[in-house]
């Protein structure tokens, strides 16, 4: 059943769906651009499973590199998908969780695999 505000699947009940060339303010291009960047999804993903620190990302992700590990971070949370908070310490740590709006993401890539696995 499609969603009430939809009028055939896909295609959203909403002006901006009506642009004639791509836009900052189209829904799924803020989607897109959130998820832009080899390795973004699986940081994602390892975050979906629970808070972690960088250590734990990047032994998660260990083909990964510190430098793009850094980079993705710092984009989802600019992005508003992920929170970075300083735990006190000698040494301090920090650890990354979603947000609301990051959970919500769970649903989309899931969306994603299932259309990318039934792809021949």
């Amino acid at each position: 059943m499609a969603h009430q505000t939809v009028s055939r699947p896909g295609l959203p009940d909403d002006p901006r769906a009506d642009a004639a060339a791509p836009s900052p303010s189209c829904p799924v291009e803020i989607a897109l651009d959130a998820l832009r960047g080899r390795w973004t999804t699986l940081v994602v993903r390892e975050l979906l499973r629970g808070d972690r620190s960088f250590t734990e990302l990047r032994t998660a992700l260990p083909a990964l590199s510190d430098k793009v590990l850094a980079d993705r971070l710092a984009h989802l949370v600019g992005a508003g998908v992920l929170v970075r908070h300083r735990e006190p310490g000698v040494p301090p740590r920090t650890r990354y969780s979603l947000t609301e709006r990051g959970r919500r993401l769970g649903p989309v890539l899931q969306a994603l695999w299932d259309w990318g696995a039934a792809t021949p």
